[in-house]
């Protein structure tokens, strides 16, 4: 489950596009930041995906990835070129097919092999055409499903979605939100041959004038249960009512948000499916398990990452793809893990309410997100890179001070889960299952 989104430079306060998402996931499955330099691959070179083998392109870019930690692919992320995206699960009336391309390969793919939104797009189908999607996308339970993408550049957007084999496009002409559902209804610019021949076979429509991808291909149970009407709802409601105003700062409040109804109810006390921040611990949902925003515009892409689980409490801090050691290499995974480890601690000790100065950790935090933000501001068009190194030392030391202190405080306090007895229980064998 998660929540992509995307405002294009016709949306946004200063003219970048700006593109953001949560990546939710099964609580305790790891979401490394990990950084893959351009590389140059011999002809014939074989590449590993997390299922199947396919052919390795020549030349390889400098991409930003956001991965589960035990898989090949990426929940999201970005290439020096300015193209980020990101994948949701979808859940359709195709039947799934056997192990095959997953949706994140598909990102990370993309990402390596393509320079613009547009190139991305027709990468992704024909990687589809000619290996299929399919295999096991869970962590400690089997989950499958299909995919639909937000594909960004600095200039432009698509959405696809998927269906199996069978997919449709759409270009983004200003702001654009997609949670786990199929949203692009009659209208669309671009799609698979044989889509409406396929419904029309199927009996899902009756003529082509009757077409709906939504309506023809979701499977609409599984959708239901999602809670991807609640999220894509405060997604898309937000961009609209800021439309020609959106900043980074908005987007990161929406990657925040939570489900209207719960009221004043804290989030760590029940799940939260229909919540843009997703709380994990009912009978089907997920968690945050990371959360990314980037501006892409010249002359340099301004990269927010969060590092950890539950943006609620999570600090975002800027990263610029410069020659630097902020984010891990690939040959640095157990470092990445660790990194993820501390504030994924810090997330169960909320839960367990043993952070007794929540508040004031929170208010330190917002103060310190705000510096950052602040000083990217002022940055202008500068982007000399001691400039920017200094501003990301800054961040990322101290934020990773900030949780670190909190953690080491919070392990001794006495403290319980609240909330039903199947959250609590949730929780605990969860926390368990992860060694804390």
């Amino acid at each position: 489950m998660c929540d992509t989104m995307v405002a294009l430079g016709n949306a946004t306060a200063n003219g970048n596009v700006i593109f953001a998402k949560n990546s939710d996931r099964q609580p305790n499955e790891p979401l490394l930041m990990l950084r893959v330099p351009r590389q140059r691959h011999s002809k014939g070179t074989q590449l590993k995906c997390t299922y199947i083998t396919i052919d390795q392109a020549r030349e390889t870019y400098d991409v930003l990835l956001l991965k589960p930690s035990w898989m090949w692919g990426a929940e999201m992320g970005a290439n020096e070129y300015g193209l980020a995206i990101g994948n949701e699960a979808v859940f359709t009336k195709v039947k799934q097919g056997p192990k095959a391309l997953l949706g994140m390969d598909l990102v990370r793919l993309a990402l390596e092999r393509c320079k613009t939104s547009t190139d991305a797009l027709h990468l992704i189908t024909e990687l589809l055409e000619k290996y299929g999607q399919g295999g096991n996308c869970g962590y400690q339970k089997n989950f499958v499903y299909h995919n639909s993408f937000l594909i960004a550049d600095r200039n432009s957007a698509w959405v696809l979605e998927t269906s199996g084999p069978y997919w449709a496009a759409e270009k983004v002409k200003d702001v654009r939100a997609i949670s786990n559902r199929l949203t692009i209804g009659k209208e669309f610019d671009l799609a698979h041959p044989d889509l409406i021949k396929h419904a029309i076979a199927k009996r899902w429509c009756r003529s082509e004038s009757d077409f709906d991808f939504a309506r023809c291909y979701s499977n609409h149970l599984v959708t239901r249960f999602s809670g991807s009407a609640s999220r894509h709802a405060i997604c898309s409601t937000r961009l609209e009512q800021e439309k020609g105003q959106i900043t980074v700062e908005t987007m990161m409040q929406i990657l925040r948000s939570h489900d209207p109804k719960h009221g004043t109810m804290r989030p760590f006390d029940r799940h939260s499916l229909g919540s843009v921040c997703m709380h994990g611990g009912g009978l089907v949902g997920d968690h945050t398990t990371g959360s990314y925003v980037a501006s892409l515009g010249e002359p340099l892409d301004t990269h927010w990452l969060t590092g950890g689980s539950t943006p609620c409490i999570s600090i975002f801090k800027p990263y610029w793809m410069t020659d630097n050691h902020f984010v891990f290499g690939e040959e640095q995974e157990q470092e990445a893990l660790d990194y993820w480890m501390l504030r994924e601690e810090l997330h169960r000790l909320v839960l367990q309410n043993k952070v007794f100065k929540l508040k004031k950790h929170l208010e330190e935090g917002a103060v310190l997100e705000k510096k950052s933000l602040d000083a990217v501001e002022s940055l202008g068009d500068n982007r000399n890179p001691s400039e920017l190194d200094a501003i990301m030392e800054g961040a990322w030391q101290d934020e990773h001070k900030l949780v670190r202190t909190t953690v080491v405080r919070s392990r001794p306090n006495a403290g319980e889960i609240k909330g039903s007895l199947r959250f609590r229980r949730y929780w605990k064998k969860q926390t368990e299952k992860l060694g804390l």
